[in-house]
C-alpha cells in the first residue's frame, strides 16, 4: 500500500477495518491483535457458525454460504464480496482455508485489497509444496530426496516409491495440518495411501495433486520462523520443535528445540533467511525442516502463512506475530533486526482436539456442555495463555477442524514450562464430548518426553496398542484418594448443616474412618480437622488437604501438604471420577463397614459387542467396502468413514463373516451406532 509521509508529532496510520477470512480459534486470536492495535474487524461465517465465538467477538460479520467450507470459507468471490460490502482494506486469512492460495492473494490484488501475508509471486514460489522443493534446490538447500512431478496413477506413485525405497511419504501438493499425507511401507500400501491422500487433499484444498519422497526414520520435525517486509528485510525468529505427532499433525509444540544447540540453530535460521530472500517474502512464514538426531537436517517445505503453533515461538521472543503481519501488510518496515531478537525461557503448546484418545484419537462432536479453561496469566514463575475459539454451551461441528484450543505455558526452563502446562491440563475442564487432554496430559507426565528424546514416531512407538487412560499407582494414587476423602467429608459436613430437620433426633454422627478403592488400591484414612483444613490419617503417613472446592465444580483446586495441585472431579455413585497428572480412575469412598458389604456384591459384566462394528465417531459413511455373507480376515478395509475432513478406513479386528449390513453409503451415523454385525 503507498504510503504518505507523516508530519511530525502526527501519529502513524494504519489499516482502519480488515476482514479475517477464516474461523475458530485464529481468528479470535487475530481479532484480538487488531482490538489491542485500533483496527475494526469483520468476520464472516458459514450456517455452521452463525453463533461462533469469532461472529461475536468482530465487529461486523458477514454469512458467506452453506456449512461445507467448499461452498463458504473456500470461496474467493464471497470473501471480496464481503470486503467491499464492509469496507474492509485488508484480509488476515489465518491458517487452512485459503490462507496458502495463491489466486486468492492475486484477486485481492486486483480488487485493490490488502492480503495480510507473503505477495503472489512468493505463494506460487514456496506454498506450492512441489516448487517449494524445486526452489530450494536451485538454491543450493538440501532436500529429501523424492520425485517432484506430477502423479498421475497409483501405478506411477509404486514405481517411484519402488526407485526411492521405503519407507516413503505420500503428501498433498497443497497440504497442511495433516491432510492428505500418508506413510507408506509397501507398494500396497503406496496405492491406498495415493487414493486417500489425493481424495482428502481434493476435499480439504481442492486440488489433488500428491508428490512422493523418503520417509527420514527416527526423524525430528524442526521449524524457522522467519519474518520478511516489503523492503528486503528478512529475519528469524527461532526455532520449534514439533515432533510429537498423530496421523501427521502436531500435537505438542515447543520453542526451542531439546535437541538444536546454538550453532546448529543460527545455520537453520540462516538457511530459512537466504531461501525467504530468494522468493522475495514479506510476511511471516515457516521454514520446515526434517532433522536427524545427529542435528543434520533437510528442508521439507515452506508454510507461506502464520502456523498453529506461532504463540510458543511469541511467548519465547516477545513479539506478536499477528502484529508484525499487519504491519508489514500496511508497508512498515522490521522493527528489529536478527541481533536484536533474543529468546528467553521456554513454551509448551499443547493442542486441544474434539477427539477420543482412546479410540484411536476419531474426532468427537457435540455442545461442550461445560468449558472451562484454566485461568489466563501468572502461574508462579509460569505464564499460562490459552488461544481459543469456543464457548461453554457452544457445539463442535463436524464440518471442521476439531481444535477446541491451543494451550500454551511459558517458564524459564524447559522443566518448569512442561510442569505448569501439566498443572494447566489438570486444571482444563471439559465435558458433553470427548477431547484428548488425558492423553497431552499422560504425555507431560512421559519420561521420554521429559528427556527430551523425541521423534515423529514418538506417539506410535510409545502407544503401540493405542492410548488407555493410565491407571493412577503411588504418589498420584495417594494424592487422589486424599481428595476423594476430603470431598466426601465436604459433602458430609454440608449433609450435617441441612435445615429443618427433625426435632428431637440426634444428628446423625458420621464415621470419620473412610475406605477408598482406586482401581484395585486400598486405602484407609481417619479424616480430621485442622485450622481450616483437611487432615487424613493414612497410617504410615498424614496429609493436609486445603481447598475451597465446592460441590458441582468441575475441576478440585488447593494444596495437598503445601504443594499446590488441580485435579478434574466428576460425581459418580458413592465417589468421584478423578483425573490428576495424567491419570484418571473413579475413586469409590465408602465407611469400612460399606466396604465390607460392598465386598460381597456381584460384578456387572460388560455387554459383549465383538460381533459388530461400531461407528467409532459421529460422521457420514462414504464407502462399504464388504457385502452380506463375504468373510474377511483381521486388518482387512470394511467400510470408510468421513468426519472433520478426514476419512477413517475401519478394519476387521478378527477373521469373521459378514452377516448384516446396517448402514449405507451417505448415511450420517451418531457415535457407537451399529454399521455391521458378524456372524
Amino acid at each position: 500500500m503507498p504510503r504518505t509521509r507523516r508530519r511530525p508529532g502526527e501519529a502513524p496510520r494504519m489499516f482502519s477495518k480488515i476482514l479475517i477470512a477464516n474461523r475458530g480459534e485464529i481468528a479470535c486470536r487475530v481479532i484480538k491483535t487488531a482490538r489491542r492495535m485500533g483496527i475494526r474487524t469483520v468476520a464472516v461465517y458459514s450456517d455452521a457458525d452463525r453463533d461462533a465465538l469469532h461472529v461475536e467477538m468482530a465487529d461486523e460479520a458477514v454469512h458467506i454460504g452453506a456449512a461445507p467450507a467448499a461452498q463458504s470459507y473456500l470461496v474467493i468471490e464471497k470473501i471480496i464480496a464481503a470486503c467491499k460490502q464492509t469496507g474492509a482494506e485488508a484480509v488476515h486469512p489465518g491458517y487452512g482455508f485459503l490462507s496458502e492460495r495463491e489466486a486468492f492473494a492475486q484477486a485481492l490484488k486486483d480488487n485493490g485489497i490488502v492480503f495480510i501475508g507473503p505477495n503472489p509471486g512468493a505463494i506460487a514460489a514456496m506454498g506450492d509444496k512441489i516448487e517449494s522443493k524445486k526452489a530450494a534446490a536451485a538454491a543450493s538447500v538440501s532436500t529429501v530426496p523424492g520425485f517432484l512431478g506430477i502423479i498421475e496413477s497409483p501405478e506411477h506413485a509404486v514405481t517411484i516409491a519402488d526407485e526411492i525405497g521405503y519407507p516413503v511419504m505420500i503428501k498433498a501438493s497443497a497440504g497442511g495440518g495433516g491432510k492428505g499425507m500418508r506413510i507408506a511401507h509397501s507398494a500396497g500400501e503406496v496405492a491406498e495411501g495415493f487414493a486417500r491422500a489425493k481424495s482428502e487433499a481434493a476435499s480439504s484444498f481442492g486440488d489433488d495433486r500428491v508428490f512422493v519422497e523418503k520417509f527420514i526414520v527416527d526423524p525430528r520435525h524442526i521449524e524457522i520462523q522467519v519474518l520478511g517486509d516489503k523492503h528486503g528485510n528478512v529475519i528469524y525468529l527461532g526455532e520449534r520443535e514439533c515432533s510429537i505427532q498423530r496421523r501427521n499433525q502436531k500435537v505438542v509444540e515447543e520453542a526451542p528445540s531439546p535437541l538444536l544447540d546454538e550453532a546448529t540453530r543460527r545455520k537453520m535460521g540462516e538457511q530459512a533467511v537466504a531461501l525467504a530472500k530468494a522468493v522475495n517474502y514479506d510476511s511471516a512464514g515457516t521454514v520446515e525442516f526434517v532433522a536427524g538426531q545427529d542435528r543434520s537436517f533437510f528442508f521439507l517445505e515452506m508454510n507461506t502463512r502464520l502456523q498453529v503453533e506461532h504463540p510458543v515461538t511469541e511467548m519465547i521472543t516477545g513479539i506478536d506475530l499477528v502484529e508484525e503481519m499487519i504491519r508489514v501488510a500496511y508497508g512498515e518496515k522490521l522493527r528489529l533486526s536478527q541481533a536484536e531478537v533474543k529468546l528467553n525461557g521456554w513454551a509448551v503448546e499443547s493442542r486441544v482436539y474434539a477427539e477420543d484418545p482412546t479410540r484411536n484419537f476419531l474426532p468427537s462432536t457435540g455442545r461442550l456442555v461445560t468449558y472451562r479453561p484454566p485461568v489466563e496469566g501468572p502461574d508462579g514463575d509460569a505464564v499460562v495463555r490459552n488461544d481459543t475459539g469456543v464457548y461453554e454451551g457452544g457445539e463442535i461441528s463436524i464440518y471442521y477442524d476439531p481444535m477446541i484450543a491451543k494451550l500454551v505455558t511459558h517458564a524459564p526452563t524447559r522443566e518448569a514450562a512442561i510442569e505448569a502446562q501439566g498443572r494447566a491440563l489438570d486444571a482444563f475442564a471439559i465435558d458433553g464430548i470427548r477431547h484428548n487432554i488425558p492423553f497431552v496430559s499422560a504425555l507431560m507426565h512421559h519420561p521420554r518426553w521429559i528427556a527430551g528424546h523425541l521423534s515423529t514416531g514418538f506417539i506410535a512407538e510409545e502407544f503401540p496398542e493405542g492410548f488407555s487412560l493410565p491407571v493412577p499407582e503411588g504418589e498420584i494414587a495417594l494424592r487422589l484418594a486424599a481428595i476423594a476423602i476430603a470431598c466426601d467429608h465436604k459433602l458430609n459436613q454440608r449433609k450435617r448443616a441441612v435445615s429443618a430437620q427433625m426435632e428431637g433426633w440426634r444428628r446423625v454422627a458420621f464415621d470419620r474412618t473412610r475406605v477408598v478403592l482406586i482401581g484395585a488400591e486400598r486405602f484407609e484414612g481417619q479424616v480430621g480437622e485442622q485450622g481450616g483444613a483437611v487432615v487424613i490419617d493414612f497410617g504410615a503417613r498424614s496429609v493436609t488437604v486445603a481447598s475451597e472446592w465446592r460441590p458441582g465444580q468441575p475441576v478440585w483446586q488447593g494444596t495437598l501438604d503445601g504443594v499446590v495441585i488441580a485435579a478434574q472431579i466428576r460425581p459418580i455413585a458413592n465417589g468421584f471420577a478423578l483425573g490428576h497428572a495424567g491419570a484418571y480412575a473413579d475413586a469409590v469412598v465408602r465407611t469400612p463397614r460399606e466396604a465390607e458389604l460392598a465386598a460381597l456384591m456381584p460384578v456387572k459384566v460388560a455387554a459383549d459387542t465383538g460381533k459388530v462394528l461400531l461407528c467409532p465417531m459421529p460422521g457420514v459413511v462414504k464407502a462399504i467396502s464388504v457385502a452380506v455373507g463375504q468373510e474377511v480376515k483381521a486388518g482387512e478395509a470394511l467400510c470408510m468413514v468421513e468426519a472433520m475432513k478426514m476419512e477413517n478406513v475401519l478394519r476387521a479386528e478378527k477373521d469373521a463373516t459378514v452377516a448384516k449390513i446396517l448402514a449405507k453409503e451417505g448415511d450420517s451415523l451418531a457415535v457407537d451406532a451399529v454399521i455391521m454385525e458378524f456372524a
